[in-house]
This record gives C-alpha cells, sequence and structure tokens, in this order.
C-alpha cells in the first residue's frame, strides 16, 4: 500500500464508521503559513478559509483556475487546496500548469471535489497531486491531510515556540459564528464540467 492510499484510507475508515475511529492527531505546519483556496463555490472558499484561518494559517481564495495560477505564482503558498469542478479551467488542468511550472512545482496540493468521477479519475491519473479530499468535509479532514503532508515531510512542522500574529479574516465574530463547520459540495453548479477524459466513459 503505497503513501496515497494509506492517507485516503483514514478518512474513508473513519466516515465508514461514522465518525467513532479514533481522531486523528492534530498536526500543524508554520503559522501564518499561507494556503491556497480554490473554489468557484464562495460558501466552500469562505468554510474552508475559516478553518485555516482558526488553525493559524494565512488563507488565500482564488474563485476560478486563471486567478489560482497567478495567485500561486505571485504567493508561493504552502499548501494548495485545488477544486477539480470548475467552469472553464477545471483542476486537473490547473494542477498540470503548476506542476509544469518551475516556480510552483514542488508545492503541496489536494484536489478537492464532491464529484466521484473525479474521485475516481484522481486515482486511476494522479495528475501529480499529493492527496484528495472529498465534499462534504469538516475540520478534522482538513487538519488531518495537513499533518499527513507534515509526517511525510511535504511541509514543516509547526514550531510551538514561535508565535506569529494572524488575522483570521476582516470579517466579524458573528459573520464568522455564520459560516458552517461543515463544507458541502454545492448543487449543479451551472456550466461546471469535470472534463473526466474517455478513461471513464464505460458503459452502465
Amino acid at each position: 500500500m503505497d503513501g496515497l492510499a494509506r492517507i485516503s484510507g483514514i478518512g474513508f475508515i473513519k466516515r465508514l464508521l461514522g465518525g467513532h475511529a479514533v481522531e486523528p492527531q492534530h498536526v500543524q505546519t508554520t503559522q501564518g503559513a499561507r494556503m491556497l483556496v480554490v473554489d468557484d463555490s464562495p460558501t466552500i472558499c469562505a468554510v474552508l478559509g475559516k478553518m485555516l484561518g482558526q488553525d493559524g494559517y494565512h488563507p488565500l481564495k482564488a474563485a476560478d483556475g486563471a486567478a489560482a495560477i497567478e495567485l500561486a505564482r505571485s504567493e508561493l503558498p504552502a499548501l494548495i487546496f485545488l477544486d477539480v469542478v470548475m467552469p472553464g479551467m477545471n483542476g486537473f488542468s490547473v494542477l498540470r500548469a503548476l506542476r509544469h511550472d518551475p516556480a510552483t512545482r514542488d508545492i503541496p496540493i489536494i484536489m478537492i471535489s464532491g464529484n466521484q468521477q473525479a474521485t475516481e479519475q484522481f486515482y486511476l491519473q494522479r495528475y501529480g497531486a499529493d492527496d484528495f479530499m472529498r465534499k462534504p468535509f469538516d475540520r478534522d479532514d482538513v487538519y488531518e491531510r495537513i499533518g499527513n503532508l507534515v509526517a511525510a515531510g511535504r511541509l514543516p512542522a509547526r514550531d510551538t515556540s514561535v508565535v506569529v500574529n494572524t488575522l483570521l479574516s476582516a470579517l466579524s465574530a458573528e459573520a464568522l459564528d455564520g459560516i458552517p463547520d461543515i463544507a458541502m459540495p454545492d448543487a449543479g453548479t451551472p456550466g461546471a464540467t469535470a472534463d473526466v477524459p474517455p478513461v471513464l466513459h464505460r458503459a452502465a
């Protein structure tokens, strides 16, 4: 079993058992690290941004593939959460572009999607991503994947002796309370396609 299968298997077992599996150890990377969230859903961006901000990270957000590539090149985030299904340039195209650019090719990337075909596509093709996170996801799913990347040496472990003051966001406490703690996939986003290669178009 390779590292990817082990990483994904932990979350699968937890969900299969209805969340009664042993809670994953909360391993953190550098406080204040920039993390780019790429999703055409404002809700997913808000929820994931809140989760990352509450753990001491600095979330950056992009709503489309072109903006994601530009932000990744200019900000060089420590980690990218990249949605698969987006209108226009989809997540796989963004991933390929980032992996072919010397400036961004080593940034850890976690693909996210609620689309089952996209999930299968990831396991069949890999595309150079570090992990996959399926919608809906919660705080533990996010922290688990960051911890796995730290354990694998893809992200540095947090130095708890260093305190970095970071603001969660410009939102008020009431506005933050209005953001849910579980990220659900949007139903039927107009124009969104997974651009799944023919290998997945099998007869029923």
